[in-house]
Order: C-alpha cells, then structure tokens, then sequence
C-alpha cells in the first residue's frame, strides 16, 4: 500500500471511531437517534484551513481565525474589486485634516451573546486592542476615543490619512469585552457564534440567528485545521471535508477528476520572501545580500514547486498594482555565476569547493515552516544552489515564523509568506515589514532613508503621491536587497461543487466563512 492510500486509510479510520466514540457516549438510544435525525437536517459545512491557531484572542492572534471564521468583524472592511475600503460595522467616517476623525456605527448590530453593539462597547474592544497588541498601537496611533451614542470620535497622535484602511485589519475586531474568555470563546458580530474550540484542532460554529445583515441559511459550520498539504488533500478526497484551503499543489489534477471537485486559483496580495536578518554579520554586508538574491531560481521554483499555479517576483507587490514599480529584468544579475561574482566584490573565495572569507566558511541558518507547504520546499532547493557554489545552508524547522523570528535572532535568513496589500494600499506592508517600529520588521531593518520615506507615504492623502512614495520604498528596498522576493503564490482552494454554494476565494485572505455560504 502506498503512503497516501494509507493516509486516506487511517483518515477514514479516525473519521469512522470519532463518529462511533459520539454515538456511543449517551446510554440513552432514543436520544441518540433524535440527535442523529437532527443532524441530518442540519444544513452544514466543513472548511480544513491550513493554519493551526492555540488561541482565539482576535487583538493578538496573527492567523485571524475568529474574523476568517464568521466570528468577528471589523469597523471598515476592505472592497476587493475596487482596493478601497468600504463600510461595514460602521456606516461612515470622516475627517478634515487627517487627525480628527468621525466615525458613525450602524445602529442595528447585535453582538452573539444579544447585547447591542454601541459607541462604548466599540470603544471598549478598540482599546483592548490597543492594549493587548503593540503592532496595533503602533499601527493606528491613537491618542483618544470618545464615545457618543453611535458614534465616535477618535484623534491620531499625528496627521495620518490612512487611518481608516488600517481599521481592516483582523486585530481591530470589535467584540464584547465584558465576556469571561476572550481567549478560547470571543463574542463578535458576525453571523457565526462560537460553540465549542479545541485549541491546535478545530472550532463547532453555530448560525447567529440575530446576525445584524441576515441570518445565514446555514446551520453549522466546523472551521478545522491540519498543516499537512496532503493530509488536506486527502480529506477532501475522502468526503471527511467540504472545503480546503490550499490543498497539495501535486493532488490538484487527481482533485480535477473528481466528478463535482471545483478547483479554483485566483492572485492574491501575498508573497513568497527571503527574509534578511541585517543584524548578523555576514547579512549586512550588500554584496552577500546580491549573491543570495542571485541564487534564487525564481521561474523554476513556480513552474517546479507550484505547478505554474503563481507568478515569479521581483518586488513585494504583483505587478497589476498601481503602486508596483516597473523594474527592469534585465538589469538585475542572476544564476550561480554571479552569486559567485557578488561574493567575491564581498572579499570570498572558492576554496576547495567552500566559500570562505579570512578562512572562515560562510554558513548560514535558514528558517523555514511547514503550515506552507511551499516553503520547506523552496528552501530544500536553495539549499542545494547554495551549495554548488560552496555555501553550506542549514535548514532549520519552525512552527509559528512570527514568534520565533521576533524574539530569535540565532538565524541569517527565512522563507516568509507576506500578504503585502492586504488593506488595498502599500502602506500596509512597509510600515509593518520596514519601519523600525513595524510588528514584521523581523529583519531588523533601521534604514533612515527608507523609514523617513514611510514617514511621508504616512502624512500623504493623494493616491498618485502615494503611489510614487511606494514605488521609491519599493525600489529601495529592491536596490539594497533588504529582502529578496520569490514568487507571487495563486491562493488555491478545492471544494466539493455538488454541495457547496457561494463560496468565494478572495484576495485579501480575510474573509471566508460568511453569511452567504450555502449548500444545495
């Protein structure tokens, strides 16, 4: 028997024993079979994501979970067709110089638990928010929240145009703060309530009947994790699941077969880095940076890794964006000959097959995670191009990259998946990733040129100011390698057509579970 019919085995197994441990847990059969009739009129869905989550905390958590779950929902949300943001727990908003600002709650929204939702309890969860996680604090720069019915007035500690995209992200939520554990069973607005979560395994959803834009035609919803590509792929297969998000690149055509199986791949704004830790000797110096950049088979690993499902990068934003700069191909060099060119400009030499500066070799620690499965393997082949030309690469397995990276610093570079204009704007990702304050700067990046750049993109309203002051951020990170781009992933999700209805694979990687799923 091969390795994945075994897997499709034990996975029909464990399903066949959970479903008999349930029904064999009550002594009382009539209840048992009432139960079971139930839930066969039950209108439901079972969606496997890729990331697990051990908390549902929505101001700190960074898998986003509680909002791509149906849970919670922010003030603004954003408008993936026309990369604006667009209104959603809030009606309107307004401000004349950039500092104060005016915004407008939608009276009708009920929390899970029945209560309103009001300019005080709003207040109350954007202040949590502000407390609980730095990034956000850093990200909003709020001075004051005043509450007023509906409404709220909030000042920024300084002139910042872009204040209302940054309420899309995730960790704004808007939740009742009152209830006991935030942790393991937030209160939110949206159309699913929380039943039951097992930390690192799933989550039991329930349909918000009260839900403020009309209850879902769903009954229940299971939101399921499993890291392992194939072990997704499979479950599919098998029937144990309804939807999967990013299923093995390799299962795709055997999916294809399947009489019903909708694969669908659609661009996002995420990319697939080289992440530079300018704070280890040999990374500082730019010549190793080039050398590294040089390695990277960019067409090969998308046409090998991903099947072609994704594009190769040169900057952090695709290229369709209206603030992705124009780079000219032909004037970066690549391939192994000129990683060995760039070295040797950084004082290395081939010496018996190691490269060595001062007779040290140049080793290098890469960290890499498993919940993408692309990575590990975009690593393996780095890896071996480092090797050709004398560099030994030490791959180094991590479970959650933004922990680890944020309070390690035993490492020289990462592979790292980045959702870079989640918010429809650039500022999004060069404050986060290239500001010293920035809650990704894992490369310790602290370049004034550079942040004085974001400091202006920060105070500019215009779109085409902005846009030239993403391009010039862009481009120098681009000159100076502080990270190296690989590929733009497709965002792939495979589900079972004869069943599910509605579904939508968005952009932005936000919004999933809501309040138009349906099943025939």
């Amino acid at each position: 028997m091969n390795k994945k019919a075994s897997l499709l085995t034990l996975i029909s197994l464990a399903l066949s024993a959970g479903l008999l441990n349930a029904c064999g847990s009550s002594s009382d059969t009539d209840n048992s079979a009432s139960n079971a009739a139930q839930a066969s009129t039950d209108k439901n869905v079972h969606f496997l994501y890729n990331f697990s989550t051990s908390s549902l905390d929505p101001h700190v958590d960074s898998s986003y979970v509680p909002l791509r779950a149906g849970i919670t929902e922010t003030l603004i949300r954003l408008d993936e067709e026309n990369l604006t943001v667009a209104p959603w727990l809030a009606e309107s908003w307004d401000s004349k110089d950039g500092q104060h600002w005016t915004i407008n709650l939608r009276d009708d929204v009920t929390f899970q638990n029945g209560k309103r939702m009001t300019g005080d309890s709003v207040k109350a969860s954007l202040e949590r928010a502000l407390k609980e996680s730095v990034a956000i604090r850093n990200a909003l720069k709020i001075d004051t929240i005043e509450a007023d019915g509906d409404k709220l007035e909030i000042t920024t500690t300084q002139p910042f145009p872009e204040f209302a995209s940054e309420l899309v992200n995730p960790n704004t939520a808007i939740i009742d703060v009152s209830e006991p554990d935030i942790v393991n069973k937030p209160v939110g607005t949206g159309p699913f309530k929380l039943n039951a979560f097992t930390p690192g395994s799933k989550l039991e959803l329930s349909r918000y009947d009260g839900y403020w834009d009309g209850a879902s035609p769903l009954d229940k919803v299971t939101f399921s994790f499993n890291e392992d590509a194939n072990a997704r792929s499979l479950a599919l297969k098998s029937g144990q699941v309804d939807i999967v998000y990013r299923p093995e690149v390799e299962s795709l055509e055997s999916l294809k077969t399947i009489d019903g199986m909708v694969v669908e791949s659609t661009s996002t704004f995420r990319v697939h880095q080289l992440t530079m830790n300018m704070e280890r000797e040999s990374i500082k110096d730019l010549n190793v940076r080039r050398a590294l950049d040089a390695l990277i088979d960019r067409q090969g690993i998308v046409d090998t890794i991903l099947l072609g499902y994704g594009e190769p990068a040169i900057g952090p934003f695709l290229p369709s964006l209206p603030f992705a700069p124009k780079y000219d191909n032909t004037a970066s060099e690549t391939g192994r000959e000129a990683a060995v060119k760039y070295l040797t400009e950084a004082g290395y030499t081939l010496e018996n097959g190691v490269m060595t500066k001062n007779g040290k070799p140049l080793k290098l620690t890469l960290l890499t995670y498993s919940a993408r499965a692309d990575l590990p393997l975009i690593a393996q082949v780095f890896q071996s191009d480092a090797k050709q030309i004398g560099i030994d690469v030490e791959i180094r397995q991590i479970d959650t990259p933004e922990e680890y990276m944020a309070s390690n610093r035993d490492w020289d570079i990462a592979t790292y998946s980045n959702l870079t204009a989640p918010r429809g704007d650039a500022g999004y990702y060069l404050n986060a990733t290239y500001h010293p304050t920035g809650a990704l700067n894992f490369s310790g990046s602290e370049d004034p040129e550079l942040t004085a750049i974001i400091d202006e993109l920060n105070l500019t309203v215009a779109p085409e100011k902005r846009a030239v002051l993403a391009e010039q951020a862009a481009n120098y990170v681009h000159d100076n390698v502080l990270n190296s781009f690989v590929l733009h992933p497709g965002t792939i999700v495979a589900y079972n057509g004869k069943k599910i209805k509605n579904w939508v694979t968005t952009r932005s990687e936000y919004y999933m579970i809501n309040n138009k799923l349906d099943v025939m």
